[in-house]
């Protein structure tokens, strides 16, 4: 599988177009982008990726939420799949072997139960309370986040809540990787802020 970056930028299209979002990302510097667009049809979220794959650099990983027949059609780097989502075993059998395949979890058990499937990566949160997610899962926490850390062997990708500010506790947790939403998409400059979070992860 690809490397995963430590910074996880994701283009949620609850922000708004998420083309144009994930444009601002990539020129900021983000080589790690989910396409999340919950609302759009398979037609409407084909065309998004599609868009976004002509627009993104040669060494970026483009990582498409929830839809595998998407991911598989378009040639995205991979899919994210939630727990209520197509299982990941039917997924890789989908993809194969060379798309990446990441699973959210929100608990021990469930990151557990993961590291036993076919991803390649397991995302846990939220790490603190978030507003992108209706219906969020219970805050997970740095002591709960560290604990799964240490539990799996595969990549660990924290999301939910996160911003410059705590991302280094966040880190010192364990995790390979940050998913990141609200504090580049709400921010004045989406460039700008993806630069301060490169900056910032390249230390650790």
């Amino acid at each position: 599988m690809t490397s995963l970056r430590r910074l996880y930028a994701i283009s949620d299209a609850s922000f708004g177009d998420p083309v144009r979002l994930a444009q601002a990302l990539f020129d900021g510097g983000a080589r790690l982008v989910q396409v999340r667009n919950k609302k759009a049809s398979a037609r409407s979220l084909f065309n998004q990726v599609e868009s976004i794959l002509k627009r993104a650099p040669a060494d970026a990983s483009v990582i498409v939420n929830d839809r595998v027949d998407v991911a598989r059609i378009t040639g995205a780097a991979g899919v994210h799949l939630g727990q209520s989502d197509i299982g990941v075993v039917e997924a890789r059998r989908i993809l194969g072997p060379d798309q990446i395949i990441g699973f959210s979890t929100h608990n021990l058990e469930q990151a557990l139960a993961a590291s036993k499937l076919p991803a390649d990566y397991i995302a846990v949160g939220p790490i603190f309370p978030t507003s992108t997610k209706l219906n969020a899962e219970p805050v997970v926490g740095l002591e709960k986040l560290a604990t799964i850390c240490k539990a799996v062997q595969k990549p660990v990708v924290a999301i939910g809540g996160i911003r410059l500010e705590n991302a280094a506790e966040v880190l010192a947790a364990g995790p390979h990787s940050i998913a990141v939403v609200s504090d580049l998409l709400s921010a004045a400059d989406i460039q700008a802020r993806v630069r301060e979070w490169i900056n910032q992860l390249c230390c650790f």
